[in-house]
C-alpha cells in the first residue's frame, strides 16, 4: 500500500475525527476520497482494502509491542481484527459501519460456524479497543490479548 505524506497537524486532526467515528485514519481518508470523487468500490476491492489494512495494522501492532507502547499496540491490534471482520462482510456485499454492526456480525459468524471461540477471541480484541481509550491493561494482558487478535485474524482470514 503506498504511503501518503501528511503534515503532523493534519494527521492529528484526521486522527481526532477518526477516533470520534471509531474508524482508523486510513479508512476515514479512503471513505472521504471515494465519496468526494463519487467512486464506489465493488465488493472484491473493498475486501482487498480491508485485508491490506488488517495486515498493516498487525505489523504495526508488533512494532509497538516491541517498543513497549501498549496503548498504540492496542489500537493497532483492535484495528487489525475490525478490518478483517469488515473484509468478511464486504465479501458478502455488506458494509459494517459501527461497533454494534461489528459485534452483531461476529455473533452471526460464530452461530453459523458453531464456533464459540470466535466470541471469546472477539471479546479479547475488544479489551484492546477499550484500552486505547483508558490505558488500564497491564502489559502482559496486552500481549495476551494480541495473541488472541492474531488467532482471530488467522481464523477469519481462512474464511475469505
Amino acid at each position: 500500500m503506498p504511503d501518503i505524506v501528511l503534515s503532523e497537524g493534519l494527521y492529528d486532526r484526521l486522527r481526532e475525527e477518526a477516533l470520534k467515528r471509531d474508524v482508523p485514519v486510513e479508512e476515514l481518508v479512503v471513505d472521504a476520497l471515494l465519496k468526494t470523487l463519487n467512486i464506489s468500490l465493488d465488493p472484491s476491492e473493498r475486501v482487498e482494502l480491508h485485508v491490506k489494512l488488517s495486515e498493516k495494522f498487525l505489523q504495526e501492532a508488533g512494532g509497538f509491542l516491541a517498543k513497549g507502547d501498549y496503548v498504540q499496540a492496542s489500537e493497532k491490534g483492535w484495528g487489525a481484527v475490525a478490518q478483517v471482520v469488515k473484509a468478511l462482510a464486504a465479501k458478502e456485499g455488506r458494509e459494517l459501519r459501527g461497533h454494534r454492526d461489528l459485534w452483531l456480525y461476529v455473533d452471526e459468524l460464530a452461530e453459523e460456524l458453531k464456533d464459540r471461540e470466535l466470541r471469546r477471541l472477539w471479546r479479547s480484541a475488544n479489551t484492546l479497543h477499550q484500552n486505547l481509550y483508558e490505558n488500564w491493561m497491564p502489559p502482559r494482558d496486552v500481549v495476551d490479548a494480541m495473541d488472541d487478535v492474531k488467532r482471530l485474524a488467522e481464523k477469519l482470514r481462512k474464511l475469505l
